[in-house]
Protein backbone atom coordinates (compact mmCIF):
# COMPACT_ATOMS: atom_id res chain seq x y z
CA UNK A 1 0.00 0.00 0.00
CA UNK A 2 2.88 2.32 0.70
CA UNK A 3 4.17 2.00 -2.87
CA UNK A 4 0.80 3.00 -4.29
CA UNK A 5 0.72 6.04 -2.09
CA UNK A 6 4.08 7.26 -3.44
CA UNK A 7 2.90 6.69 -7.01
CA UNK A 8 -0.19 8.83 -6.37
CA UNK A 9 1.85 11.52 -4.65
CA UNK A 10 4.26 11.72 -7.62
CA UNK A 11 1.79 11.29 -10.52
CA UNK A 12 -0.96 13.60 -9.24
CA UNK A 13 1.16 16.77 -9.31
CA UNK A 14 2.57 15.79 -12.72
CA UNK A 15 -0.92 15.41 -14.13
CA UNK A 16 -1.86 18.81 -12.73
CA UNK A 17 1.32 20.29 -14.16
CA UNK A 18 0.59 18.98 -17.67
CA UNK A 19 -2.92 20.43 -17.64
CA UNK A 20 -1.51 23.74 -16.42
CA UNK A 21 1.12 23.79 -19.17
CA UNK A 22 -1.57 22.92 -21.73
CA UNK A 23 -3.66 25.86 -20.54
CA UNK A 24 -0.61 28.12 -20.61
CA UNK A 25 0.21 27.03 -24.17
CA UNK A 26 -3.36 27.74 -25.23
CA UNK A 27 -3.25 31.18 -23.63
CA UNK A 28 0.07 31.99 -25.29
CA UNK A 29 -1.25 30.78 -28.65
CA UNK A 30 -4.31 33.02 -28.28
CA UNK A 31 -2.13 35.97 -27.25
CA UNK A 32 0.14 35.37 -30.23
CA UNK A 33 -2.82 35.25 -32.62
CA UNK A 34 -4.25 38.48 -31.22
CA UNK A 35 -0.84 40.12 -31.37
CA UNK A 36 -0.49 39.20 -35.07
CA UNK A 37 -3.98 40.58 -35.77
CA UNK A 38 -3.04 43.83 -34.02
CA UNK A 39 0.17 44.11 -36.08
CA UNK A 40 -1.77 43.48 -39.30
CA UNK A 41 -4.29 46.17 -38.36
CA UNK A 42 -1.51 48.66 -37.59
CA UNK A 43 0.21 47.86 -40.88
CA UNK A 44 -3.03 48.31 -42.82
CA UNK A 45 -3.70 51.60 -41.03
CA UNK A 46 -0.19 52.86 -41.79
CA UNK A 47 -0.57 51.91 -45.47
CA UNK A 48 -3.93 53.67 -45.63
CA UNK A 49 -2.43 56.84 -44.11
CA UNK A 50 0.47 56.75 -46.57
CA UNK A 51 -1.95 56.28 -49.48
CA UNK A 52 -4.09 59.18 -48.25
CA UNK A 53 -1.07 61.47 -48.06
CA UNK A 54 -0.06 60.83 -51.68
CA UNK A 55 -1.51 63.11 -54.36
CA UNK A 56 -3.79 61.49 -56.94
CA UNK A 57 -2.01 59.97 -59.91
CA UNK A 58 -2.93 61.67 -63.20
CA UNK A 59 -4.07 58.53 -65.04
CA UNK A 60 -6.11 58.72 -68.22
CA UNK A 61 -9.09 56.53 -69.05
CA UNK A 62 -6.73 54.55 -71.28
CA UNK A 63 -4.74 53.71 -68.09
CA UNK A 64 -1.67 55.67 -69.27
CA UNK A 65 -0.01 58.42 -67.23
CA UNK A 66 -0.51 62.10 -68.10
CA UNK A 67 3.16 62.25 -69.12
CA UNK A 68 2.30 60.08 -72.15
CA UNK A 69 -0.15 62.73 -73.46
CA UNK A 70 0.77 65.89 -75.35
CA UNK A 71 -0.69 69.37 -74.73
CA UNK A 72 -3.58 68.66 -77.09
CA UNK A 73 -4.55 65.50 -75.17
CA UNK A 74 -3.35 62.90 -77.71
CA UNK A 75 -1.80 59.78 -76.15
CA UNK A 76 1.59 58.67 -77.49
CA UNK A 77 1.88 55.29 -75.74
CA UNK A 78 2.44 52.12 -77.79
CA UNK A 79 -0.18 49.40 -77.21
CA UNK A 80 -0.96 45.96 -78.63
CA UNK A 81 -3.67 46.12 -81.30
CA UNK A 82 -5.48 42.84 -82.13
CA UNK A 83 -5.19 41.79 -85.79
CA UNK A 84 -6.95 38.39 -85.88
CA UNK A 85 -9.80 36.80 -83.94
CA UNK A 86 -11.00 33.24 -83.39
CA UNK A 87 -14.59 31.90 -83.69
CA UNK A 88 -15.41 33.12 -80.14
CA UNK A 89 -14.30 36.66 -81.09
CA UNK A 90 -11.22 36.49 -78.88
CA UNK A 91 -8.03 38.07 -80.27
CA UNK A 92 -5.44 35.53 -81.42
CA UNK A 93 -2.65 37.82 -82.67
CA UNK A 94 -1.51 41.35 -81.97
CA UNK A 95 0.67 44.04 -83.53
CA UNK A 96 2.13 47.19 -81.96
CA UNK A 97 0.12 50.35 -82.52
CA UNK A 98 -0.61 53.73 -80.97
CA UNK A 99 -3.20 54.35 -78.29
CA UNK A 100 -6.46 55.77 -79.66
CA UNK A 101 -7.15 57.85 -76.56
CA UNK A 102 -7.85 61.48 -77.49
CA UNK A 103 -7.89 63.39 -74.24
CA UNK A 104 -6.76 63.07 -70.66
CA UNK A 105 -9.63 63.48 -68.19
CA UNK A 106 -8.68 63.49 -64.55
CA UNK A 107 -7.17 65.50 -61.74
CA UNK A 108 -4.79 68.20 -62.90
CA UNK A 109 -1.48 67.96 -61.07
CA UNK A 110 -0.75 70.95 -58.86
CA UNK A 111 2.43 72.92 -59.33
CA UNK A 112 5.02 72.73 -56.57
CA UNK A 113 5.68 76.03 -54.86
CA UNK A 114 8.43 77.01 -52.46
CA UNK A 115 7.64 79.35 -49.60
CA UNK A 116 10.07 80.44 -46.91
CA UNK A 117 9.19 79.78 -43.28
CA UNK A 118 7.50 82.63 -41.45
CA UNK A 119 9.46 83.48 -38.31
CA UNK A 120 8.87 86.02 -35.58
CA UNK A 121 12.06 87.86 -34.82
Amino acid sequence: MDNWMWVLIVLFPLAGFTSTTGAARGALRTRHTRRLELLERRTAERRALEAAARPPEPICGCTHHLAKHDKHGKCHETVEVPTAWDADRKPTSYKPGTCNCQQYIGPQPLTTLYAEDITDI
